[in-house]
């Protein structure tokens, strides 16, 4: 398939398209001549990313965007429209994460970590998806994570909202798809961005977590790479989308025995947890 081909000219919306997935999705997009709303809250390193795009030739415009902004989202979603007659896809990208035991943690911390990987994705679904049953066409790429097929310690909001858009996406594809709206929620395994190192810590130290995480990190690969499995796939119109062999493998294995994957990963935390807590709280 020339997946070229079929997102040549296409009107697509990216949300956290200043660093890591989102940029190498935003600019993958643009290289297969598609027409990009390149979106994130930070405004400065997002003219930055768009900045060389533009100088090759490619349509993309960036605007700020704080996704957590209902209204915010629909004013982009309807400005698209005005401006490009349509939107033909759009991936919900932004996330973050704050990493630190459950009982650490605050309801500020979760709130925050909900508002803007679920709410921000729900925006983006719901207004993009609304536009694209009128047109009675499009296709919603929600980027969740491995983390929202099987649990995790220490980001079990990000966990909880990365269920949620999983949930969301295929609740989504079967209402869609007999008008004319693909859904896929892509689940990328370890893919090498800086989330982990520029997290927000709660009691715990960084570096025994990034230490731990160095397995995952063999199996890993480069945003380019996965921007390219994104792609491939939606431009397939798959309805979920596993990047990285290992968390296709882990998948698999969740699904034949979820309480196997349970008790794995319990056994690895207990390993290093008590070097990474900071204190009693």
């Amino acid at each position: 398939m020339d997946v070229n081909r079929v997102f040549r000219d296409s009107a697509c919306l990216v949300t956290g398209a200043a660093s890591g997935i989102g940029q190498a999705l935003a600019e993958a997009l643009a290289g297969a001549g598609a027409r990009v709303l390149a979106t994130d809250i930070d405004e400065a390193r997002l003219q930055e990313v768009v900045a060389p795009l533009r100088e090759q030739g490619r349509t993309v415009t960036a605007r700020k965007l704080d996704v957590t902004d209902a209204e915010a989202f629909e004013s982009t979603i309807h400005g698209m429209v005005d401006e490009w007659g349509r939107i033909d896809y759009i991936f919900n990208n932004a996330g973050i994460a704050i990493a630190g035991e459950v009982r650490d943690t605050g309801l500020e911390h979760w709130n925050r970590v909900l508002d803007v990987n679920l709410d921000g994705v729900v925006h983006g679904s719901l207004f993009a998806y609304k536009q694209m049953v009128k047109q009675g066409s499009g296709h919603i790429v929600n980027i969740a994570s491995a983390e929202g097929l099987w649990g995790f310690p220490l980001t079990v909001s990000y966990v909880t909202a990365k269920f949620g858009v999983v949930g969301l996406s295929q609740g989504l594809w079967i209402e869609g798809k007999d008008l004319g709206v693909d859904v896929s929620v892509v689940c990328p395994g370890y893919i090498r961005t800086n989330i982990f190192s520029s997290v927000r810590m709660v009691n715990f130290d960084r570096s025994v977590m990034l230490e731990a995480f160095e397995t995952f990190d063999r199996f890993g690969i480069d945003p380019d790479e996965c921007a390219r499995v994104i792609l491939k796939g939606v431009a397939k119109k798959k309805p979920i989308i596993i990047v990285t062999g290992l968390a296709r493998v882990l998948w698999w294995i969740a699904r034949l025995s979820p309480t196997f994957m349970l008790n794995f990963a319990r056994k690895d935390f207990a390993r290093w947890r008590h070097r990474g807590r900071l204190a009693d709280t």
